[in-house]
This record gives structure tokens, sequence and C-alpha cells, in this order.
């Protein structure tokens, strides 16, 4: 049995945007209390463009921003 390997094309990975962590919060905060919303909401009023992403490893809320590359 012959097997052909034909080279493969290189592919190129999407890059992933690079982000800015801009603060943590912990996971258990009181109920109806929303800190993480209430920062990036903020940042999001001076013109950041801040997400709110759950870091399961830490079990805590990141305020994170777009990073320019």
């Amino acid at each position: 049995m012959t097997i052909n390997h034909a080279p493969r094309e290189a592919t190129s990975m999407p890059t992933q945007p690079q982000r800015t962590v801009l603060e943590r919060f912990p996971a258990g905060g009181p109920r109806g209390s929303w800190p993480a919303e209430e920062y990036a909401a903020a940042q999001r009023a001076q013109g950041t463009d801040a997400q709110v992403v759950m870091d399961l490893g830490s079990d805590q809320f990141l305020v994170v921003a777009s990073t320019a590359q």
C-alpha cells in the first residue's frame, strides 16, 4: 500500500483580539449586585469598549477592553 503525502498548505490561525483586563471582581457578590457590569458601563460611558467576561479558573468576572494592535 502506497500513501501519497501531498504537502499541506500553510494555514494561518485566526488571530485573537488582544485584550487588556481593566478590573477584576469576585463572582460571589451580593444578590442583585452587579459591580463588574456597573464598572463596564461606566467605562463604556467614557468611550472605552469594555466587556465583562467570566474567568472560570479564578472564579472572577473580568472587565476587559480591546487593545489596539
